[in-house]
């Protein structure tokens, strides 16, 4: 069990999120099938009506730099790719499966899907607590305006006192004193 918790964990730092999609690399599922990329970009090749743009699609050079400088790949002309590299969606892991057609390769679709499911689920999970928080900070929002009317107007009375209005008083007689009228 020990073994296949940490083929889990490679996995699932092998899934990466582009153009919204949860995509796993060409030459990372090569690796996990045990086939060189190229040998899998010809079987892909000679299959591509299994796979329709929303289960395989190439990405740009602004996507693959973008990746480049998160997974710290070499240059290309150093060794690296000289061509851009292909993403497999979960359901192009699928079929991938079905075209290697090795026992390795059934095997790895089955643990590279799993992990795809569960990143979903987590995914889900926090999507709940964004919306959560989403709430609460508009709530914040909402005070903070009442807060700032608040102390506007207090900084407004302080900056300009109101003069009280005294009542009048009706106006009083020349003389002082008794009167009997």
């Amino acid at each position: 069990m020990m073994e296949n918790d940490q083929t889990h964990i490679i996995i699932e730092n092998k899934i990466f999120i582009i153009r919204g999609v949860k995509v796993m690399l060409d030459a990372d599922l090569a690796r996990l099938y045990g086939v060189p990329t190229k040998r899998l970009k010809e079987q892909v090749g000679r299959n591509m009506s299994r796979f329709p743009p929303d289960f395989m699609f190439q990405l740009s050079k602004e996507e693959f730099q973008s990746l480049r400088s998160q997974i710290a790949t070499s240059k290309i002309g150093r060794g690296g790719r000289r061509y851009l590299p292909y993403v497999f969606t979960e359901h192009g892991v699928a079929m991938l499966s079905a075209i290697l057609k090795s026992e390795r390769a059934v095997t790895m679709s089955i643990f590279i899907v799993r992990a795809f499911i569960k990143i979903r689920e987590l995914l889900s999970a926090h999507a709940d607590l964004a919306l959560k928080i989403a709430e609460i900070e508009q709530k914040q929002k909402e005070q903070g305006n009442r807060l700032s009317t608040v102390c506007s107007i207090v900084q407004q009375l302080v900056t300009q006192p109101v003069q009280p209005q005294l009542p009048k008083l009706p106006k009083r007689p020349d003389k002082i004193g008794f009167r009997h009228d």
